[in-house]
C-alpha cells in the first residue's frame, strides 16, 4: 500500500483479504481489517483494493464449506474495490461458470486473474477487467520477457470483441 501511494498508482492487488488459506507460501491469514486501516492512516483511501477469492496456487481445504460466491460477499463486506477469480495456477484458466456466479452474487467489479490467452478472451469480455502476465511473455512462460507481437495481436482481438453487437 505504501508503495502504490509513493508511486501514485491506482491500485493493490491483496491475495488474503477474506479467509485464511494454505498456499504455496504457507498460511496466509486474512488482511482485510489490517490493510484498510493501513490504506486509511496513510491517507491511502483512493488506492483501490481488488482482491483475490479462492487464490490461485492455494489450498482451500480450511475453507471447504466456504465456495467462491461466499467469498465474493465477504470480500464485498469488508469493502474490497473489486473481487479477482483465477484458475489453481499462474497461466490456468479461470472457470468461466465462476466468473458468472460471482458477478450475480456482487456488484464489485469482478476481474479475471489468471489463464486469459488469444484463444480464449472471447470468454472473458463480460469481466470488469484481464489480468493477463503469462500469455504476454515469450512462448507463454510467466519467467520469460514480454513479446509484445503477441500483445498486439491480443489486443487486436480484444478491440474487435468490443465492437461486435452484443447478442
Amino acid at each position: 500500500m505504501a508503495v502504490a501511494q509513493a508511486a501514485g498508482l491506482q491500485f493493490i492487488r491483496a491475495e488474503g483479504f477474506v479467509f485464511s488459506h494454505v498456499a504455496d507460501e504457507g498460511i496466509m491469514n486474512s488482511c482485510a481489517a489490517e490493510l484498510l486501516r493501513y490504506r486509511k492512516q496513510i491517507g491511502a483511501d483512493h488506492i483501490k483494493v481488488f482482491t483475490d477469492i479462492k487464490k490461485k496456487h492455494s489450498s482451500h481445504a480450511i475453507t471447504a464449506d466456504v465456495n467462491i460466491v461466499e467469498f465474493a460477499k465477504a470480500a464485498d463486506f469488508f469493502c474490497s474495490d473489486g473481487v479477482i477469480v483465477t484458475g489453481t495456477a499462474t497461466g490456468m484458466a479461470t472457470d468461466v461458470q465462476e466468473l458468472q456466479d460471482v458477478q450475480k452474487a456482487v456488484t464489485l467489479p469482478v476481474l479475471i486473474g489468471s489463464g486469459v490467452t488469444f484463444d480464449n478472451v472471447e470468454h472473458y469480455m463480460a469481466a470488469n477487467g484481464l489480468i493477463i502476465g503469462s500469455y504476454f511473455k515469450d512462448k507463454g512462460s510467466w519467467e520469460n520477457g514480454v513479446e509484445f507481437s503477441r500483445v498486439k495481436q491480443f489486443m487486436e482481438k480484444v478491440i474487435s470483441l468490443r465492437e461486435k453487437p452484443s447478442p
